[in-house]
């Protein structure tokens, strides 16, 4: 088309089908010109300023085209004044020697408001010559005043540019939808430049209405037909054109019957027409294995080039992810609208069709005979008494207005001859309803749609499997341990199979210690959630036991050696001693943690002995004592927070550094501002596991220790002191079960052990510690008793008063300790108001 740009190179000048200068005009509703293009002037003749405002009907031969746009008009009661023969004088273009010859068919519908015409004029311009007149019209709709949108070409042009196969007896003026034509999504784009210098509003108003009625075309064979806009190239297959045979306009085109050697021509070119439809939808489809994308892209692929409507349903199951669904679907079977594309008026559908509804579809409708046969269910017509029949079976909706007068088109998605869901298509009337080959078509749409949701849908099944696995996995965390706050945050990775096997944990030691983990194993997936489930369940294990740092990570690494060979992890682990006021270390593999000084508010790595990754073996592991202060903090976290893609890991760990300095008015907020800092647009790839802990230490006034001689007067003694030490911290209702316990745990000590002296401990945080430690290694077990027997009832005593009993060695022997409730403190209420 020409849009008033300067003249196309010389090798653009000769016109060749699909390359035809183009004159466009647009008329308002009086029939007069508001918009006229430069090829508008160089056909006719008149420039811009003399056409515009002028009548078409001076300027142009296009009868049949204002015929079109009276018949737009008559509804209103309004005939165009320009409907009138007009006189050839006053400088006017005179009447066309030869009528006009308008189309009286297009695409099989009769020309009328809202369609496009096309025609063939001759007439004679002043000073130059004989014109013939190839034109095609679209009547505009729309707030703006135009209403006919008019192109027209020059007949002997394109005889002379495309030589006798395509001369003027053998063009007919038509029109056809984008989909018929190569490259259509580019024409499209290309429409608004092509207008005659007009705003992006009406532009853009027209170019849509263009979209839906179709492009302007000649029809040079049977077998082709050449889009008329500017530099399109030429017509494909065009070795095979027969001999043209003499003009007829649209409409008698139309009526004469196909010749016997077109019939498998035409056939053809419909299978190859749904052939290049299926291969588009198919390489625009499944570009992600998320399950709702790809439901979005198979409805909107169908849209508007197959149909006009289509809605898009998903059983429950398979949108949940709850893994394949069993057995076929029935009354029962509840469905989810996933997704709604068309291209009617917006909201339209919303109300009575909105998207996220679900519903079970009732049994005598085409939609359940689709889901439940598993075939698709064509319906070319819905009449006015089948509309009815089906809107009865919904309560509360009427679909009438919906359904009505539309062709209906109903196909399953299925995948291992289930049916996972099923698609509604419908077309609008006024287009070609649906027939037999439309019904193999959507039928091949859902196949290929079916195995790409089967994809999508078993990744969202293994994805929350791996999800559920490692959720289960991850500890729920008390934010205040003995002596400690602690704050964590976990976030999954973005790429593709995310769920990974980053850890983090906190495990309650003897002597209110605490032990923090991190860990990271390598890979993504489920075998790596499986593997950080069983390392993590043997770091709590032998954490337990209060192995030493660097013994605990031998172990961890010769477990993992005999698991398999695959297994590799990093790992940090941290055991902090609140009284001693002291971090013990360990690392494997890890990136080192951050410790914040709450003196100064510095932050610093620390800087540890780095041991080789668990899993790889022979690599000894060292532990590093760290001296902190109250009120300290402590941040681990795995290499997902610091590591980025083409950058030196040194820079996220001084990110790490400062944000974790910021100060904060809680720990979580801590964690937050690191998390906004290393993650800001939630972009990291893989996961992430963060842990800080504030380290409050005990203060020593809630501490009090003794040593005991090994005698029987000691087990009083001890008695004595428990009792004046709670009475003095003012823990008068544990003082009972207090030392009850304390008795029971120091007459063990002085029965059963070769130790020279005993230590007793009680440390009061929110429990009641009792520790008695001696010099032998022997564990203490429970054992039954007899009823005739006066001994062994002293730990079945401490387990039935006490929260928490246990043992564990220690450097120089074991403790046995016991953990009693205190109970709150409640405040005297306020008399005041």
């Amino acid at each position: 088309m020409d849009r008033g740009t300067p003249e196309p190179a010389p090798a653009q000048r000769h016109a060749v089908p699909g390359r035809v200068p183009l004159a466009v005009a647009v008329v308002d509703r009086a029939g007069l010109v508001t918009h006229w293009s430069s090829g508008a002037r160089k056909l006719f003749g008149h420039p811009r300023e003399e056409a515009v405002g002028r009548p078409a009907a001076d300027l142009m031969p296009i009868a049949g085209a204002l015929r079109s746009l009276a018949g737009a008009d008559h509804d209103s009661g309004r005939v165009p004044p320009f409907t009138e023969p007009l006189p050839g004088q006053d400088g006017r273009l005179p009447v066309p020697a030869v009528d006009d010859v308008s189309a009286d068919l297009v695409d099989g519908l009769a020309p009328g408001p809202g369609w496009p015409g096309a025609g063939r004029a001759r007439c004679t311009r002043p000073e130059h010559g004989p014109l013939d007149v190839l034109w095609w019209s679209y009547p505009l709709a729309g707030p703006g005043p135009e209403r006919l949108l008019v192109l027209a070409a020059d007949a002997e042009r394109l005889r002379a540019g495309s030589g006798a196969a395509a001369g003027a007896d053998g063009l007919t003026p038509a029109f056809a939808p984008h989909t018929d034509l190569p490259g259509g999504e580019e024409l499209a784009e290309r429409l608004s430049d092509v207008l005659p210098g007009m705003g992006p509003a009406a532009a853009g108003r027209i170019v849509s209405q263009i979209l839906e009625l179709g492009y302007p075309v000649l029809e040079i064979s049977q077998r082709e037909r050449v889009p008329v806009t500017h530099d399109w190239g030429l017509p494909r297959h065009a070795a095979r054109r027969r001999t043209p045979r003499p003009y007829a306009g649209a409409g008698e085109a139309a009526a004469l019957p196909p010749e016997p050697e077109e019939a498998p021509d035409l056939e053809h070119a419909a299978v190859r027409e749904r052939l290049e439809f299926l291969n588009e939808v198919s390489s625009g489809i499944g570009t992600s294995l998320d399950l709702e994308r790809t439901i979005r892209e198979v409805t909107s692929a169908a849209v508007p080039r197959f149909t006009d409507f289509a809605g898009t349903h998903l059983r429950a199951a398979v949108l949940a992810g709850e893994g394949f669904p069993d057995g076929p679907p029935d009354v029962t079977t509840v469905w989810h609208r996933v997704w709604v594309e068309h291209n009617d008026e917006p909201g339209r559908w919303d109300d009575t069709v909105p998207v996220g509804e679900a519903i079970a579809f009732p049994e005598r409708t085409p939609f359940f005979q689709c889901m439940v046969t598993g075939e698709p269910v064509l319906i070319p017509h819905i009449s006015e008494e089948l509309g009815n029949r089906i809107s009865g079976q919904f309560e509360k909706r009427d679909l009438r207005p919906l359904i009505n007068g539309r062709s209906m088109l109903v196909v399953p998605l299925k995948a291992r001859n289930v049916v996972l869901g099923f698609m509604v298509l419908m077309r609008r009337p006024g287009r070609e309803p649906f027939n037999d080959m439309d019904r193999t078509t959507g039928a091949e749409l859902a196949a290929r749609a079916g195995l790409v949701l089967d994809n999508a849908r078993m990744y969202t099944y293994q994805e929350n499997v791996a999800d559920t696995l490692q959720d289960s996995m991850l500890p729920q965390l008390a934010p205040h341990m003995a002596g400690c706050d602690t704050a964590t945050r976990y976030l999954p990775g973005t790429r593709l199979g995310r769920v990974g096997g980053d850890w983090f944990d906190c495990v309650k030691l003897p002597g209110s210690r605490t032990a923090f983990v991190v860990g990271d194993v390598m890979g993504h997936g489920l075998n790596s959630a499986a593997m950080m489930g069983q390392l993590r369940t043997a770091v709590q294990t032998m954490a337990a036991l209060d192995l030493p740092p660097e013994q605990l990570l031998r172990n961890l690494d010769d477990l993992a050696q005999r698991l398999g060979e695959h297994y590799l992890a990093t790992c940090v682990y941290a055991v902090y001693d609140p009284i001693r006021g002291e971090l013990r270390i360990a690392n494997a593999g890890h990136i080192p943690p951050v410790l914040v000084r709450a003196e100064d508010g510095r932050s610093e790595l620390l800087d540890l002995p780095t041991g080789a990754p668990i899993g790889v073996g022979g690599v000894p592991f060292e532990t590093a004592t760290v001296p902190v202060s109250p009120g300290d903090r402590l941040v681990l976290c795995t290499d997902g927070l610091v590591e980025v893609r083409g950058q030196d890991i040194g820079t996220g760990l001084a990110a790490l550094c400062e944000s974790a300095a910021h100060p904060a008015a809680s720990m979580n907020d801590a964690c937050d501002t690191i998390i906004r800092a290393l993650n800001p647009r939630g972009g990291r790839k893989d996961d992430v596991a963060l842990l800080m802990a504030r380290l409050n230490g005990i203060p020593p006034r809630h501490v009090a220790h003794w040593r005991l001689e090994r005698t029987p007067a000691e087990v009083r003694r001890a008695r004595t002191l428990v009792r004046d030490r709670l009475a003095a911290w003012g823990l008068h209702s544990a003082s009972e079960n207090a030392v009850l316990c304390v008795s029971e745990l120091v007459t063990n000590a002085v029965r059963h052990t070769d130790s020279r002296q005993l230590q007793l401990r009680l440390v009061r945080t929110d429990v009641l510690l009792c520790e008695v430690t001696d010099e032998e290694h022997t564990l203490p077990t429970l054992l039954g008793t007899a009823l005739d027997k006066e001994s062994g009832r002293g730990l079945r005593v401490v387990g039935a008063l006490a929260r928490e009993w246990g043992a564990s060695h220690g450097r120089q022997g074991k403790t046995v300790w016991c953990e009693l409730p205190l109970a709150r403190t409640v405040r005297p209420r306020s008399n005041t108001g």
